[in-house]
């Protein structure tokens, strides 16, 4: 592990002598374009600490981030997400989910340390769900801007397993019953609120509902955390309620969580 501005200046010295090696492969070329010095000094640390291996190309990409599949030194599929830190995203709407959670207390204004915090974030948030026993991209490892975590394949490898609003469960009142449960261990065994679920970030993998974008998740101590509360609540209930299910008043299970 880097640990002072020298070390970090002779592994960059060591990785540019082996850069052509890096050109040769697809590593470099998939993720050149979000390169800037300390991701490439992350990416190396991931690659030498055996998290990452080869990487295939990207299978997403957004405003905050882009998210490649790739492969581990056991050569077990992995996702890569590099967030941008050339973006103003973050700084105009992520703060909010940040500042005001006791477990992020020290934050710098400049847009490198907000990513920082918001990768750690994502992988934080994701560990406690996976130790709640909630079914999340089980993560591996974070490094500055990059997160190493399980690859959600769908029918094919290296081809993401698709969204629920895509693919409709076979059962949709069972499903709504699963994430109704998700949400009720996020809140009282992670003490976590997801802050941003919806249909668009619960994946369908065979019979399993995968919840993944956990770097808006909050602390239930945030002064905001009912609000999200209340917001992934309706948005689930409104989402099964169209495909059919009767899924009661989301007021009713809002109350049933906080009072508990």
């Amino acid at each position: 592990m880097v640990n002072s501005e020298r070390d970090l200046d002779e592994e960059f010295i060591h990785l540019k002598k082996s850069r052509k090696k890096l050109k040769d492969t697809s590593l470099f070329e998939v993720v050149e374009e979000v390169f800037d010095y300390k991701t490439l000094m992350a990416l190396y640390y991931l690659i030498n600490k055996g998290f990452i291996h080869v990487m295939h190309g990207a299978v997403a990409s957004g405003k905050e981030a882009k998210i490649y599949w790739a492969e581990d030194s056991k050569r077990n599929d992995v996702a890569v997400k590099i967030f941008l830190v050339k973006t103003a995203e973050f700084r105009r709407g992520r703060l909010k989910y940040i500042e005001g959670d006791p477990r992020f207390k020290k934050i710098g204004r400049d847009i490198r340390s907000i990513v920082r915090v918001w990768c750690s974030k994502e992988y934080r948030n994701l560990l406690r769900a996976y130790e709640a026993g909630i079914r999340v991209p089980k993560p591996y490892a974070f490094k500055e801007n990059i997160l190493v975590m399980e690859f959600i394949s769908g029918d094919e490898r290296g081809r993401p397993a698709p969204l629920i609003k895509d693919k409709v469960p076979e059962d949709p009142k069972n499903a709504f019953l699963i994430i109704k449960d998700y949400i009720r261990k996020l809140y009282s065994k992670a003490e976590l609120i997801h802050a941003d679920l919806s249909e668009y970030n619960i994946m369908v993998k065979d019979s399993e509902l995968v919840v993944i974008d956990w770097g808006s998740a909050v602390h239930k101590m945030h002064p905001s955390a009912r609000e999200f509360l209340i917001r992934d609540i309706r948005n689930i209930y409104n989402f099964f309620r169209r495909l059919g299910v009767k899924t009661g008043d989301p007021l009713e299970f809002y109350l049933e969580l906080v009072k508990s």
